[in-house]
């Protein structure tokens, strides 16, 4: 299983992280580990290298069939699930490393920090498909601290699973992360994190 992430794929996120209206038609694409997968409502433990770890709220799909270079109008095709994630971002560590021109996969990849709530049936190309507008957000102890819309993405789903496909072969079960809103944060100790996808919760956690 293959864990992708998306970065600066909303306006408002783009100013927010860069204080610019950073645009592309061209999907910037990083990936996580395996063992960064955490899931069936598991507790996040915030980890010991970072004194910042940061949510980042996102609508999530997984692959349903084996693709390679899948042409951008079919490629609804190899995905029928999804369910809102929390791409956990160690930010000073991802900081320290941008400014330096390192590598920054530690500071996105580590163990836990890809966290998926349950499964639900993507919306048929009938219905308008998962670019059509879909609402997602999270709370923290119960409070919404971050939201979403679908529609607002730079890069449509379909251009996301089009664009990786030409470099890795996309397996049933692999997992795309299509990019946060604004509104990112940190997480403390004992906070109880809850993902609605139009409006029915689909992810519920606690921070250690």
């Amino acid at each position: 299983m293959k864990i992708f992430g998306v970065e600066m794929n909303y306006p408002l996120h783009n100013k927010e992280a860069a204080d610019t209206l950073y645009n592309t038609e061209t999907p910037v694409i990083f990936t996580k580990a395996d063992s960064a997968l955490l899931s069936g409502g598991k507790p996040f433990f915030v980890p010991d290298f970072t004194e910042q770890c940061e949510y980042e709220t996102e609508l999530v799909i997984r692959i349903g069939h084996l693709g390679r270079c899948i042409p951008e109008r079919f490629a609804h095709r190899y995905y029928h699930e999804m369910t809102v994630g929390i791409d956990f971002t160690a930010r000073d560590l991802e900081c320290h490393l941008r400014e330096k021109g390192l590598p920054w996969d530690i500071a996105k990849g580590f163990d836990g920090s890809a966290v998926i709530g349950n499964w639900l049936p993507c919306p048929t190309i009938e219905q308008g498909g998962v670019n059509k507008g879909l609402h997602f957000r999270l709370d923290i102890n119960g409070v919404t601290v971050q939201q979403g819309n679908t529609a607002d993405m730079l890069c449509r789903v379909d251009r996301i699973v089009s664009y990786i496909s030409r470099f890795f072969m996309l397996k049933t079960g692999d997992l795309i992360f299509t990019g946060t809103p604004v509104g990112v944060g940190p997480v403390h100790i004992d906070d109880h994190l809850e993902g609605f996808l139009e409006g029915e919760k689909v992810l519920e956690f606690n921070v250690k």
